[in-house]
């Protein structure tokens, strides 16, 4: 696929955005990119991702739980173009929220106190389930979404609501930013301490109180089956190990020693096409395929 390149300016970030792509649900050439959330944002900001947010869509036999999309320092609508569409197009009922705004605005979100969103997140989690009548949802989450819930699950009640937890490059374990956590003690005390204490990324550094208090520990909820996806190339959740979990009810997965070509980072792997494919078979075994290696390439994608 030809792309032509474009440069724009997304809340603080320069960023490569590709031409216009098709959405998923309307192309047999789908964007596994990145940049595609992006795109999304500049075009329709705000707008829920392809297949997801149907409130009239009611969970079959087959897929009995919704799906309950939850993104990182981020939003919805950039996150998900991908993997929303596709899971609706499997017979999902997909749902997304952008919890944790005000920090940085209305636009970006996971960036409130983990209290705060955890439980914006068990809200959403309860309309879903009241909206469709599930008895539990299944839940993707990427980076802070991924690590949150685990507040929701352990504070707020939330362990019966949940059957599959999915963490994509989630915190769990606290992240150093690639070293860039070494700076916050220089601004804790000055103008910017209110910041950082309200702040949920700066809250879940290794060996922090914010994360003691989270206790990523899948033994607080042996029913739920917990899937963790990371790359050894992640530069933001760092290292990338603090992405997995142990325990009886975990399944850790490494993406390069699935495909060793493919060198997604952080940004990237929920748009990734091994990462897309591993989050479809882990959510519906009986017809798991195994993923087509291929190159993948940060930010962009296949090339």
């Amino acid at each position: 696929m030809a792309r032509n390149w474009k440069y724009a300016l997304v809340p603080g970030i320069l960023l490569m955005v590709v031409r216009p792509v098709p959405a998923l649900a309307d192309s047999d050439d789908p964007s596994y990119s990145f940049l595609s959330g992006v795109q999304a944002q500049l075009i329709t900001p705000g707008q829920s991702p392809p297949g997801a947010n149907d409130w009239s869509c009611r969970p079959t036999a087959e897929h009995p739980n919704p799906v309950v999309l939850l993104h990182g320092v981020s939003n919805d609508t950039i996150t998900w173009q991908t993997l929303a569409p596709a899971l609706s197009a499997d017979g999902y009922c997909v749902f997304s929220t952008t919890f944790g705004t005000g920090l940085l605005g209305s636009t970006i979100g996971a960036m409130g106190p983990v209290e705060d969103s955890a439980g914006q997140i068990g809200a959403f989690i309860h309309r879903v389930l009241g909206a469709t009548g599930a008895e539990r949802v299944d839940l993707v989450g990427h980076s802070m979404g991924g690590a949150v819930p685990f507040y929701y699950l352990e504070h707020l009640g939330g362990a019966p609501t949940i059957d599959h937890y999915l963490a994509l490059a989630a915190p769990l374990h606290g992240s150093t930013i690639s070293g860039l956590t070494e700076l916050l003690p220089m601004v804790a005390t000055g103008p910017g301490a209110a910041a950082i204490g309200q702040c949920g990324p700066c809250q879940l550094t290794p060996d922090s109180p914010a994360l003691r208090q989270l206790n990523p520990d899948p033994a607080v909820a042996p029913a739920i089956s917990f899937t963790t996806i990371v790359t050894r190339y992640d530069e933001i959740a760092t290292p990338y190990t603090t992405g997995l979990l142990d325990g009886p009810n975990v399944h850790n997965i490494v993406v390069q020693d699935l495909c060793p070509t493919d060198a997604t980072d952080h940004n990237e792997l929920p748009a990734d096409p091994i990462v897309v494919r591993e989050i479809r078979n882990t959510l519906d075994p009986t017809h798991a395929q195994a993923p087509t290696c291929t190159v993948v390439l940060p930010f962009l994608g296949p090339p």
